[in-house]
């Protein structure tokens, strides 16, 4: 595995005073009894470091650590219809917020299809609770996966280089670019533009969705100094710690001197490495708006028997983007799944949904190791997007039924050269059956069955559907 790319980053950031008023009502005994009011400054959303660059007695202030989950161990799941637990020292035990439902799909598509690696990570949005855990490993002792910065984020960081660009340069998701090349690997011819070999033109948004790697190299030469980007970077929890029930290996970013490899890092070819937790963190925090809120997998601790602490939930973390940012950013991933990279994961062969009604933002992610030849892939994100578009028939008495809960999701799956699914089509069952679990209508569970099963994987290998834009097709035709 790789070696996480990690730049120093100053742990220290002191916490601006606020001011005392003392009461004054006349009366010199009063005066001296008074308590003193704190007075709350108003910030601007978008001044002051982000969660991402909090540690210390500032992090600490917002997210406190739990010294009682101290050798918590997360490769030991209990999973019981009842509930999930993981043992904690002194014969303790840590009740999970994990779904045993979901969490034995998510096991059991990863164990169906013999994974070399995966992990699925999906939180709750608004309460930061994590309803999916699951970590495989095929062969060699079980690791947690969640939580190792090792895989290389891959196109991934394109979502961080178009917060960029929206929040450095104004850049919005209409904003249009031609482009030729790039598609394996760039070039410095690659990021010339040439009137004679631009035969493809886009939009920043369907950039995103279709991972154009020139487009974002591009852009990010022309509107970007590498000092903006590395500070979204960091902004977005890449080279700082993230603040969770068990230590998270800090996700790298490095960029290089020359302008080549800056673009190349851009575009999301190596220098920078992600956690599954990350990657849900992140997620969660643009379907929140750009407001971050803390994974939170323990819920209770029971000593003996007894419930002896509970886990506060909804922790709001610092913004980490501008509220219009989200929207621009979500914008842009949701052409992933209606037009780009996921299309063929998210639709059968004849173009019906799998998930009908519910938008999904998300990024794909794809990069070969040459030495090893391990096969990473990502999918990251959050759904439903947008409101869920219910039929007419689902109504009662006039009304729709009530939205589901928005759920954010990293997964990520590591493949040898011969491989059966991505991390999309994993994200996609896992999807399946929380959105079942809601009562969407329309919209089924993954089947246990070895009928079912090969009639989705039928579907999973079919042509492509209804989509007609250059660059997908190109990408569909090599398997992206």
């Amino acid at each position: 595995m790789f070696a996480p790319w990690e730049t120093t980053v100053s742990h220290a950031w002191a916490m601006r005073r606020r001011p005392l008023v003392a009461v004054a009502v006349g009366v010199p005994l009063l005066i001296a009894l008074a308590i003193p009011l704190a007075r709350r400054s108003p910030r601007p959303e978008t001044n002051g470091p982000s969660i991402a660059k909090l540690s210390g007695p500032a992090a600490t202030a917002i997210a406190p650590p739990l010294p009682t989950l101290a050798g918590l161990d997360l490769v030991k799941l209990d999973v019981k219809d009842q509930g999930v637990t993981a043992p904690l020292p002194d014969k303790k035990i840590a009740r999970l917020a994990i779904d045993p439902a979901l969490q034995r799909v998510a096991d059991g598509v990863m164990k169906m299809h013999h994974l070399p690696e995966a992990a699925v990570v999906v939180m709750d949005v608004e309460t930061g609770k994590v309803i999916v855990y699951a970590s495989h490993v095929e062969k060699g002792p079980k690791r947690d996966l969640a939580v190792e910065a090792t895989a290389p984020a891959a196109s991934v960081f394109k979502v961080v280089t178009g917060t960029s660009l929206v929040e450095n340069a104004d850049l919005g998701p209409e904003e249009k670019q031609c482009y030729s090349g790039g598609e394996q690997r760039l070039t410095m011819v690659d990021l010339v533009p040439d009137p004679k070999r631009d035969r493809w033109c886009t939009t920043l948004g369907g950039a995103m969705g279709r991972s154009i790697n020139t487009v974002f190299a591009r852009l990010a030469l022309e509107h970007l100094k590498p000092a903006q980007l590395e500070e979204t970077a960091r902004s977005l929890g890449f080279g700082a710690p993230l603040p969770f029930d068990v230590p998270v290996q800090i996700s790298g970013v490095r960029f290089p001197g020359d302008e080549l490899g800056f673009a190349r890092t851009a575009a999301g070819f190596w220098n920078t490495t992600l956690s599954p937790i990350h990657a849900a963190w992140l997620g969660a925090a643009i379907a929140r708006g750009g407001e971050a809120v803390r994974p939170v997998l323990v819920t209770d601790i029971i000593d003996d028997g007894k419930v002896t602490w509970s886990a506060p939930t909804g922790l709001a973390q610092k913004r980490i983007m501008k509220s219009e940012t989200a929207h621009a950013v979500t914008t842009m991933m949701d052409t992933t799944v209606s037009d780009g990279t996921s299309f063929r994961a998210f639709h059968d062969t004849k173009g019906r949904a799998f998930l009908p009604g519910v938008s999904v933002a998300g990024k794909t992610g794809t990069l070969t190791e040459p030495t090893s030849q391990r096969f990473y892939t990502w999918f990251t994100g959050f759904a439903p997007s947008k409101p869920v578009v219910f039929p007419a028939d689902a109504q009662k008495d006039g009304h729709d039924p009530p939205q589901p809960r928005k759920v954010a999701f990293g997964v990520l799956v590591v493949n040898d050269p011969k491989w059966t699914i991505k991390a999309n089509v994993l994200a996609r069952e896992v999807l399946r059956a929380y959105f079942a679990g809601q009562h969407v209508a329309g919209v089924t569970a993954p089947h246990a069955s070895e009928r079912d099963r090969g009639a989705d994987q039928a579907r999973e290998g079919g042509a492509a559907a209804t989509s007609t834009t250059p660059a997908t097709k190109q990408r569909r035709q090599r398997g992206s």
